[in-house]
């Protein structure tokens, strides 16, 4: 290390270490941890380092592991005024009434806040906020870390519409942009449509009217924010789903598209995972294709469409749908996940641990195909998603006991998946041999 970086790193280990103002029920853990985390560096420093000097040196989707980012925890004490948020049920986080099937491991926290739920020893169980920004800036730690390349930050087009939970959203999304420079991560914002109502568009084009062109989150120095096609990159989620839930059409998408496109930016489509034949998931609504010929990136969504042994059924429909999108030049990412389940957030409708993961095998059976297959980007999801229990980020091993069952990570070291995901993006970029075997954690 030559004198500049020491000087860096000394500097920001001290700002690390200023003391945060505790809210109630919350506990300041000491800075350091924030950054000692243990696990595996994927051994590309200095590109990272050269890749946070560069301004919007993330030109390109293509070679990137991407990750999505829900960002959506609040705990009382926070902050943001929103009580429990993502963890409880029906407005209550106590045993019997939660909506998490994973806990997360908050050993690396430097905020952590206390909850009733308590372990077989009779400690309490503590967990994080997202509305801290030292939060933020540990889990981008981790994505260099482990050689996760960045992160899809999810943002509600619900939560546009309340006062509260939009200043929330917001100063989440931009702690992530600040962790994401930091880090030298990619960052892109990735509306989510769930619970829209006709004529909400106009709640998201203002709002990216705003962080485009008046906030600027996609320009500035040593910029990380993604681009694609030389465009700042936006993803819209939710477009062309059958479910009854949605209350806006196809028409409300492709003016969404449009203003996009008119603003300077390139356009994710995030659709259902039988798009393109229109059944199953998809609208039977020929006017689907043309609205994603309009963008730039399709990201169909496989989340809980299948398990280790019905994944065959969907390989042959992916490198379909890879050729599609080669024919009319456009970028495709598949989503691939490690498990789910939601048993709490259904109370107890669906059973625990309904996809399971297999130590890693799932996951890396799902990456190994669709890298082998052709495709020149992965969508992970998710980073933090422990609602439905596709976290890859640290969960402990060690749970809560009481009236609400959890999962744990099988034993395995709580930053398995992430280390995986770092091992798939190496193959992605050819810089280790394609195997369909699962490489064996050091």
């Amino acid at each position: 290390m030559n004198l500049l970086a020491a000087f860096t790193a000394l500097l920001t280990l001290l700002s690390a270490c200023a003391p945060l103002s505790p809210g109630s029920g919350s506990v300041n853990v000491p800075a350091e941890n924030e950054e000692n985390q243990s696990g595996g560096d994927s051994g590309s420093a200095g590109k990272d380092e050269d890749k946070a000097a560069d301004p919007h040196i993330y030109s390109s989707l293509e070679g990137l592991v991407m990750t999505g980012y829900q960002g959506w925890f609040n705990a009382p004490g926070d902050g943001a005024g929103l009580k429990w948020k993502h963890y409880e049920k029906n407005g209550e986080f106590r045993p019997g009434k939660c909506s998490i099937d994973l806990w997360p491991d908050v050993s690396d926290y430097n905020k952590v806040y206390e909850t009733e739920f308590s372990y077989s020893d009779g400690s309490p169980a503590y967990v994080f906020s997202s509305a801290d920004p030292s939060t933020t800036r540990l889990h981008f730690k981790w994505m260099k870390q482990y050689g996760i390349d960045g992160a899809f930050v999810q943002r509600f087009v619900t939560n546009l519409k309340s006062s509260s939970k939009s200043v929330n959203s917001t100063n989440i999304l931009l702690n992530c942009v600040d962790a994401a420079r930091t880090y030298g991560r990619a960052v892109c914002v990735m509306y989510d449509l769930s619970g829209m109502k006709a004529g909400d568009s106009s709640y998201l084009i203002d709002d990216i009217d705003d962080l485009i062109l008046k906030k600027k989150i996609a320009e500035g120095e040593k910029s990380t924010y993604l681009h694609h096609n030389g465009k700042p990159l936006v993803a819209v989620w939710g477009v062309g789903f059958s479910d009854s839930g949605r209350a806006y059409d196809l028409a409300e998408c492709e003016k969404i598209v449009d203003h996009l496109r008119e603003l300077g930016c390139s356009v994710l489509l995030g659709v259902p995972a039988k798009w393109r034949t229109l059944t199953s998931d998809a609208v039977e609504d020929p006017n689907l294709l043309e609205v994603i010929r309009k963008a730039d990136v399709v990201h169909p969504w496989f989340v809980g469409r299948y398990d280790f042994d019905s994944f065959k059924n969907y390989q042959s429909l992916i490198q379909q749908d890879l050729a599609w999108c080669r024919n009319y030049g456009l970028c495709y990412i598949p989503t691939v996940f490690p498990g789910f389940s939601w048993y709490n957030l259904k109370e107890g409708e669906s059973p625990i641990n309904k996809i399971p993961r297999l130590e890693g095998r799932f996951l890396w059976s799902q990456m190994y195909f669709n890298v082998k297959s052709g495709a020149k980007c992965l969508y992970v999801a998710m980073f933090d998603e422990i609602d439905e229990g596709t976290a890859i980020f640290k969960c402990s091993n060690k749970v809560p006991v009481g009236d609400s069952p959890f999962l744990t990570y099988e034993g395995v070291p709580s930053d398995r998946y992430m280390w995986l995901v770092g091992q798939a993006g190496a193959m992605l970029r050819g810089e280790s041999p394609l195997s369909s075997t699962m490489p064996v954690q050091p």
